[in-house]
């Protein structure tokens, strides 16, 4: 470089005796003040790049620069073949933008491969060359949670996928088994309250017996009534549904949404343990207990390590019409003695406890931790929906809720309250769901921690909440629906 040359070129011996030692000196002291006007600016302007990370997913592929100060940023979309470029100003290629092209892995649903260089003084291009058209967005975050600024590039494929018709693909052979093979009536033991057997034969006729056009839950129901339905006692002592038309066959549909996930890591345990890794596990196990029953189908909000706003995970429940919301968590708190599991309802009066009120507002600003465009349509959309929340649903949420901490209490050290308690949860108000929120323990606790990384634990505590979610139904028969399998 012009820079380099010049300083060496007046680096040499400036012996005092030499005639021309005065002249070298100020030659050199000119070519000094030369190289700070050549690279004085461009290093006083350049931005800091802290972190590069890429969270690849089905649905989004989602890549971050996290800075000392705010990114300008141009960007263009080409065809032909598909290309998304992105130059960076005031940038130099740091060697954390050189790792960036490590970071892009071969099963990235979107991109092929990036390219990355200096394109200019003060400027790095970022080349994606792209596996199929994309709808990118990108907005700048400001610093939270431990986060400098985060410049976030959003990949969404130009044909978003369909949570309906994915659940339709991997569950519809299931569906047609179901119609074809109605399971036997048990007979009734004779007694007021159903036996487990009984409650497990009812739980089983059920998905063969729902039909007719979807009913819509009554606003003020009668009093005592724990669910606006038409379930009544028939001629063997079970609950059942009146009769609407013809009998269909159908899946019944749980919604699981493991917390947080990508830029957002949820709680950190003591020994470094993330709440949306463990969280993530859990629901992996449970939905492959509920995909292993005859009439039950899981959807998951997100199956790998990416986030998914507030708003999006009551969508897609919405979107594939499911029977129950479950949210999975691991809280924490300031002290590590704090212990037990715990299960949350919607609120629109204000937490129960101080623990709730504190639980809201950590989950609820997981939006602002994980990253969120406020300026997209959808997101508007998303918060028209929050305020749509019911008192059926709630009174029908505490139920399910009440069944599954029964259940949750045989394989936990404790629950933390035995009664289901509630807070304004962004994530609970579907206005047609019955949606919890299972803390499944404190991360914060060591002795939880542990628990909560152990498969063993993992698997009972999945067992736990499928037998709660059978004995809520069992109990509670959802209401006909509209269904295309």
């Amino acid at each position: 470089m012009p820079e380099l040359m010049l300083i060496k070129r007046f680096a040499r011996s400036d012996d005092a005796s030499s005639p021309n030692a005065g002249r070298r000196r100020a030659l050199r002291a000119g070519a000094s003040t030369l190289v700070l006007a050549l690279t004085g600016p461009r290093l006083a302007f350049a931005n800091a790049i802290v972190a590069v990370r890429v969270w690849p997913a089905r649905d989004y592929t989602r890549v971050t620069l996290e800075t000392d100060n705010p990114v300008k940023f141009q960007q263009q979309l080409m065809e032909s073949p598909n290309r998304f470029v992105i130059d960076l100003d005031e940038v130099d290629l740091s060697p954390a933008l050189r790792d960036l092209v490590s970071k892009i892995q071969p099963n990235d649903p979107q991109i092929m491969q990036v390219r990355v260089g200096q394109f200019k003084p003060g400027v790095v291009r970022m080349v994606f060359d792209l596996k199929a058209g994309v709808k990118p967005q990108s907005f700048t975050l400001p610093p939270v949670a431990g986060y400098k600024y985060r410049t976030v590039f959003d990949l969404y494929p130009a044909v978003e996928p369909d949570p309906l018709m994915e659940l339709l693909a991997k569950s519809g052979h299931k569906a047609e088994a179901l119609a074809q093979n109605t399971p036997p009536s048990r007979p009734s033991s004779g007694t007021g309250t159903p036996s487990t057997e009984e409650s497990e034969a009812f739980f089983q006729r059920y998905a063969q017996r729902d039909a007719g056009p979807r009913a819509s839950r009554p606003a003020s129901p009668p009093a005592g009534d724990r669910m606006p339905s038409l379930a009544q006692r028939n001629d063997d002592g079970l609950l059942t549904l009146p009769s609407r038309g013809p009998k269909t066959a159908r899946l019944l549909t749980i919604a699981l949404d493991p917390g947080h996930g990508g830029e957002d890591p949820g709680a950190i345990g003591s020994s470094g343990t993330y709440e949306k890794v463990v969280v993530l596990q859990i629901a992996k196990r449970l939905r492959e207990k509920i995909d292993a029953q005859p009439n039950m189908r899981a959807m998951m909000t997100r199956d790998a390590d990416f986030f998914v706003p507030l708003g999006v995970r009551v969508q897609k429940a919405r979107r594939v019409d499911a029977d129950l919301f479950m949210s999975i968590h691991a809280d924490a708190f300031t002290s590590p003695s704090a212990n037990g599991a715990s299960v949350f309802a919607l609120s629109e009066r204000g937490a129960t406890s101080a623990t709730a009120r504190l639980l809201e507002k950590t989950q609820n600003a997981s939006d602002l931790i994980g990253g969120v465009n406020i300026k997209t349509n959808d997101r508007a959309v998303a918060h028209a929906l929050l305020d749509m929340s019911t008192t059926a649903q709630i009174r029908d949420s505490k139920v399910f809720g009440t069944a599954l901490l029964a259940e949750i209490g045989t394989v936990a050290d404790r629950l933390h309250s035995k009664y289901v308690e509630q807070a304004a949860f962004a994530v609970l108000k579907a206005p047609d769901i019955p949606s919890v929120l299972v803390e499944t323990a404190f991360i914060s606790n060591p002795k939880e921690e542990q628990s909560l990384n152990d498969p063993a634990y993992q698997e009972r505590l999945a067992n736990a909440l499928l037998k709660g979610i059978k004995a809520y139904f069992a109990k509670n028969p959802p209401l006909a629906k509209n269904r295309t399998a």
